[in-house]
């Protein structure tokens, strides 16, 4: 599996042949010369995961690819999108997709809680090869090779984040969702997952629009 990074949580992933792209926010840079997609998978209707501005010349460059979201985005973006929600399954060429999780993290109790669609990519051979979870912090309760892990985040702490971590306990974790952040206050973040992951689970940053294989 390859996996490029286009910031925030913008995930670009290779994998037997699919070509997927993840939640082209309005914090994310670099997408927009991307064609040949498979699919576009948006986990949750905020701007920072849907970039409404930007979605239309990128649904123009990929007419091929197939669109899939939580119910919710369904409804409120422009183009044929597919609403995905908890225990569905659809193919991508060889790659399975399920969706789960299905609410957004708390923000604060006054606010309401909007769906958030964790995507699971798999094959024939690993059924978790990886979860983008979006803005939550939903456990599988399977064993996940690699895990899109949400780094800073209104809705989160950095403890959440360190227990969500080993709960998951994934192979690799690479970190998104960081643009909120000034980058000179990445390390804060990141150090405190690398040394606090859990045996065995590599925390690896992807360089910024360069692809990496894990």
């Amino acid at each position: 599996m390859r996996l490029t990074h286009f910031g925030h949580s913008c995930l670009f992933v290779e994998h037997r042949g699919a070509k997927i792209l993840f939640d082209p926010g309005n914090f994310s840079h670099g997408f927009e010369g991307i064609t040949g997609l498979d699919a576009i998978l948006v986990t949750h209707q905020h701007p920072d995961h849907a970039d409404a501005a930007r979605l239309p010349a990128l649904l123009d460059a990929n007419p091929g690819a197939k669109l899939f979201s939580d119910p919710q985005s369904a409804d409120l973006l422009d183009g044929d999108w597919t609403a995905v929600r908890p225990g569905d399954t659809f193919e991508i060429g060889e790659v399975t997709v399920r969706g789960t999780g299905g609410r957004h993290a708390v923000i604060h109790p006054d606010l309401p809680v909007i769906d958030n669609t964790a995507f699971l990519l798999g094959d024939d051979e690993n059924p978790s090869r990886l979860l983008h979870p979006g803005d939550s912090l939903y456990i599988p309760h399977e064993r996940i090779d690699v895990l899109a892990l949400p780094s800073a985040a209104p809705w989160l702490k950095i403890w959440e984040a360190v227990d969500y971590l080993r709960a998951v306990n994934p192979r690799v974790a690479v970190p998104i969702h960081q643009a909120i952040i000034a980058e000179q206050a990445n390390g804060i973040f990141y150090g405190r997952y690398s040394e606090m992951a859990p045996d065995g689970t590599e925390f690896r940053v992807l360089a910024q629009e360069s692809d990496t294989e894990v």
